[in-house]
């Protein structure tokens, strides 16, 4: 059977007890018999005659490869799961609110909901930066075990609370490239006075090298590239970097470690999501859980066809060197060493990410690192 079909079907026809806790890392049962009232308020259907539009605005151009593209597939297969009971009126970056003002437009209820990263927040709370992903830190598998079974979703969604917000899982770029150079890096030596466009605690770890980070939106990098403004750039991974034309002005391209696996954000004004019915709820919940898998996926097979295409254009393919990244590494522990201090939030929230990030290197060493090895 059709994968879409039949999850279009179930999620019309499956009751709400099956569908309950898809996207959630802990699920309470709970005992209807002793609730009638309730149980005949949950039944299916509910909201079959209710109909709900969100209004999500993105930090994403309309039709953007990948990201902009996923959250339309998402909109679509809600509103045909849902019967056309839910409907999404999507909002491009800049069309209602600028690209990263869609965090304090959902928090004030100005939209519905939101698509975006959660490191573009770090200067609301330190620690939103963590669920985005850490340098060396957790891949796509790694991250999305910790938010699903461990207690990185409790631990946002208590931190979002604050802020009257609801975050779901939205997608996952998979790992990423380390950036674009105009000159080849030989040394430590040479990141000295560089000036890179980076986010996130990678931009902290590249300070720490002695890189100056800089924050451009998408539109200026290109430009900022080729006159000079900047001397290197990360973006994602192949697929999109292609699309921007970065190789045509810094021809190497490095390996990554600042962003193995990188989480975006499905999230929602908590008070429009908690006035949804459940089984609203569930649904997109089903069609959120789907967008993130197929979005980290995607951004796999798209990587690996374009990297063929940019090697035919020249590309010249290059891994930091050792003393670059064992003093990156070095360099993290004094950024989040720094952070904990500061805040005793990200203090928390990295420790939980720690634990659960050590047990996994230990299972990859004998398993996923022995295979790819042999391969």
């Amino acid at each position: 059977m059709d994968r879409r079909n039949f999850l279009t079907t179930t999620a019309a026809l499956t009751g709400t007890a099956m569908l309950s806790g898809c996207n959630e890392g802990h699920h309470v049962a709970i005992d209807y018999s002793k609730h009638p009232k309730q149980k005949e308020k949950k039944s299916v259907h509910i909201n079959r005659g209710k109909k709900t539009t969100i209004k999500l605005a993105t930090s994403w151009p309309a039709h953007f490869p990948i990201m902009g593209e996923g959250v339309e597939e998402f909109a679509k297969r809600l509103e045909a799961v849902s019967g056309g009971s839910l409907r999404v009126k999507l909002y491009p970056k800049n069309v209602l609110v600028p690209a990263l003002a869609v965090f304090d437009a959902a928090s004030s209820g100005e939209i519905d909901a939101f698509h975006s990263g959660p490191y573009y927040w770090k200067g609301k709370n330190s620690a939103f930066s963590l669920f985005s992903g850490i340098p060396f830190g957790f891949d796509a598998e790694e991250i999305n075990s910790w938010m699903l079974y461990g207690e990185g979703l409790q631990l946002w969604r208590e931190l979002y609370a604050n802020y009257n917000l609801y975050p779901l899982l939205g997608g996952n770029t998979n790992i990423q490239m380390g950036g674009w150079f105009r000159k080849e890096i030989k040394s430590l030596a040479d990141m000295k006075g560089l000036k890179m466009r980076i986010p996130g605690l990678g931009g902290e770890v590249m300070a720490e090298l002695g890189v100056n980070p800089v924050l451009l939106p998408a539109g200026e990098i290109y430009t900022s590239l080729e006159r000079g403004v900047i001397d290197a750039t990360e973006w994602v991974g192949p697929a999109l970097d292609i699309k921007m034309g970065f190789y045509k002005v810094a021809p190497y391209y490095y390996s990554g470690w600042h962003e193995p696996g990188s989480i975006l954000e499905l999230t929602f004004n908590k008070a429009f999501w908690d006035r949804l019915g459940d089984e609203h709820k569930q649904m997109i919940e089903v069609c959120s859980s789907e967008m993130n898998a197929n979005m980290t996926y995607k951004f796999h097979y798209e990587n690996i066809h374009s990297l063929q295409k940019l090697k035919e254009y020249g590309v010249k393919l290059r891994k930091f060197p050792d003393e670059v990244t064992e003093s990156a590494k070095k360099a993290l522990e004094r950024v989040i060493a720094l952070q904990s201090e500061k805040n005793p939030e990200f203090k928390r929230v990295y420790a939980s990410i720690a634990k659960h990030l050590e047990l996994s290197k230990e299972y990859a060493d004998i398993s996923l690192k022995y295979f790819l090895n042999v391969r």
